[in-house]
C-alpha cells in the first residue's frame, strides 16, 4: 500500500499508556525518538513554533551524516528539555498524527521522554521546586512574609542571587503572592441568581480557583464572578481543591499527577452530580481536565464525567450566548484590544471565544494573535531558557506595539505579562475577564 503524504482527516488522541512498564523502557524510548526525529528532519513544518525543533534540526545538520543517525543520542535530552507540551505542533502543524500510519505524537512522545527523566531522578531541584506551585504558594503567600518576598523578588542583587543558587532566571518577571487570596475573597459569595439551563449548560458554575489566580493574581477571578453573576449565573468556588497537575504533567512527575487527580476528580465530580458546570480561568488547568487527564485515565467515568462539564470562560459565555442568554448591555466601549491567544486555549478546538465575546462591545477593534508567547508556566523563568522564551514572545510584543492598542492581554495571565515584560513594562497587561466587566461598568 502506498504511503499517504499528509493526512486529510481529523487528528485523533490516543490515550497515554503510561502505566505500562514499557512506557519507561529507556531503549525503546531511544528508538521511538530517532523514528519521530527522522520524520521530523524530514518535514521541518514546525520549525518556528518552539525551541525544541530548532535545536533537532541544528543537531541534525551539525552532525557528520546530516541525518539523524548522526546525532549523538545523549543530545536527543536537549530536543526534549525545549518542548513545554503547548500541544500546537500536533494540532495545527504536523501532518502525520493519528490516523495517519505514521502515528506521530510529538507531545506525547516528549511527555514520555521527560517521564523517564523524572524517574531516573534526573531533574534539578529547581524544577521540582517551581513545579509545586501549592506548597509554594501557601509558604509565599504568609501574611507580611508575602510582602518581603514580593520587594526582594524586584531587587536586582536579590535576583541574580536567585539565579546563581536556584538558576531561576534574574531578567524573568515573577509573579507576585497574595496572602488575601481568591478563596478567602470569595468566601462569603453567594449568590441570588436562579440557574437558567442554555444550550447545554446547567447555567450554574463551580469555579476551579487554579494555584495562580488564587495565590497570585487573584483580581481576575472576582472579576469573572461579578461578570457570570451579571449575566445571572450563580457561581459557586469549588473549595479544597489542589493543583490541576499540569505543573507536574509537564515536568514528566506523573505519580503526582495522579495524586492530585485522587483531590480533585471527586470533588469536580460531586459538584456535576449537584448540576454545576465547571470552569477556569488558567487555559492550561482547563485544558487539564479536558484533555490530559482524560487521556490519562480514559476508563474512568468521574475523569469523563469532570471532562463533559469543564468549559472555557469565554467558551460558556457564547454557547449561552446563541440562546439570548448574555447581557449585551456594554456600556464602555474598550477601542483597540490587542489580545493574544493562549496555546493551551487554542488547543481546546473552542474557536475564538474570548475574541468573539470582546468583539460584541461596541465601538471596540479585537486584534488577535495567534502565536506562542512563549512562558509556559515555568520555561520563561529558567536561567537556561529565559532568553530562549523571549525570543519566541518577541513577534508577539511586535504585534502589540504596532498595533498601539488602549488594552492588551491574553486568557493566560502569564503570557500576558511575559509580553509586558518583553515590551519594558509600561502599559499592563488585562486579562480578557478583566475588560469585559469593565465594558459592563459592574
Amino acid at each position: 500500500m502506498a504511503v499517504r503524504e499528509g493526512n486529510l482527516e481529523a487528528p485523533t488522541r490516543h490515550a497515554l499508556d503510561w502505566k505500562n512498564p514499557e512506557f519507561y523502557n529507556e531503549e525503546s524510548l531511544y528508538h521511538e525518538l530517532e523514528r519521530v526525529f527522522d520524520i521530523c528532519h524530514g518535514c521541518r513544518r514546525c520549525i518556528s513554533l518552539c525551541q525544541s525543533f530548532p535545536t533537532l534540526f541544528d543537531l541534525v545538520d551539525e552532525s557528520e551524516t546530516m541525518e539523524v543517525d548522526g546525532v549523538v543520542k545523549a543530545d536527543y535530552w536537549k530536543v526534549v528539555d525545549h518542548c513545554y507540551l503547548c500541544d500546537l505542533c500536533y494540532m495545527t502543524k504536523c501532518p502525520y498524527v493519528p490516523p495517519h500510519e505514521w502515528n506521530l505524537d510529538f507531545p506525547h512522545l516528549m511527555l514520555r521522554a521527560k517521564a523517564v527523566k523524572f524517574k531516573k531522578g534526573e531533574v534539578k531541584l529547581r524544577d521540582k521546586i517551581l513545579t509545586s506551585t501549592v506548597e509554594v504558594g501557601n509558604f509565599a503567600g504568609i501574611p507580611v512574609l508575602s510582602n518581603v518576598i514580593n520587594a526582594v523578588n524586584k531587587m536586582g542583587p536579590a535576583r541574580k542571587v536567585l539565579e546563581s543558587v536556584l538558576e531561576v532566571s534574574a531578567e524573568a518577571k515573577l509573579p507576585e503572592f497574595q496572602s488575601n487570596t481568591l478563596k478567602k475573597r470569595l468566601a462569603n459569595h453567594s449568590s441570588r441568581n436562579q440557574a437558567q439551563p442554555a444550550a447545554g449548560t446547567t447555567g450554574k458554575v463551580a469555579l476551579f480557583a487554579t494555584c495562580y489566580m488564587n495565590r497570585n493574581e487573584p483580581g481576575p477571578g472576582e472579576d469573572l464572578v461579578a461578570v457570570f453573576e451579571h449575566n445571572g449565573i450563580p457561581v459557586v468556588l469549588a473549595n479544597d481543591s489542589k493543583c490541576c497537575g499540569m505543573p507536574k504533567l509537564e515536568l514528566g512527575d506523573l505519580e503526582s499527577v495522579e495524586q492530585a487527580k485522587k483531590v480533585n476528580i471527586p470533588l469536580l465530580a460531586a459538584l456535576v452530580d449537584q448540576g454545576y458546570d465547571l470552569t477556569a480561568l488558567i487555559p492550561s488547568c482547563v485544558l487539564m481536565f479536558k484533555q490530559e487527564l482524560p487521556l490519562m485515565y480514559p476508563k474512568d467515568p468521574q475523569v469523563q464525567k469532570v471532562k463533559e462539564a469543564f468549559y472555557d470562560p469565554f467558551e460558556y459565555l457564547m454557547l449561552r450566548h446563541k440562546e439570548g442568554k448574555l447581557n449585551t448591555e456594554f456600556k464602555q466601549p474598550l477601542g483597540k484590544v490587542s489580545y493574544q491567544a493562549a496555546c493551551h486555549q487554542r488547543v481546546q478546538n473552542i474557536g475564538q471565544k474570548t475574541r468573539e465575546t470582546l468583539a460584541l462591545i461596541p465601538d471596540t477593534q479585537v486584534e488577535i494573535i495567534e502565536r506562542c508567547s512563549g512562558h509556559d508556566g515555568t520555561y520563561a523563568v529558567k536561567k537556561e531558557y529565559h532568553e530562549f522564551a523571549v525570543k519566541i514572545g518577541k513577534p508577539v510584543a511586535s504585534r502589540v506595539e504596532k498595533f498601539a492598542p488602549d488594552h492588551f492581554g491574553s486568557d493566560c495571565a502569564m503570557a500576558g505579562h511575559h509580553i509586558e515584560e518583553i515590551m519594558g513594562g509600561g502599559k499592563p497587561a488585562e486579562h480578557p475577564i478583566s475588560l469585559l466587566r469593565k465594558a459592563y461598568r459592574i
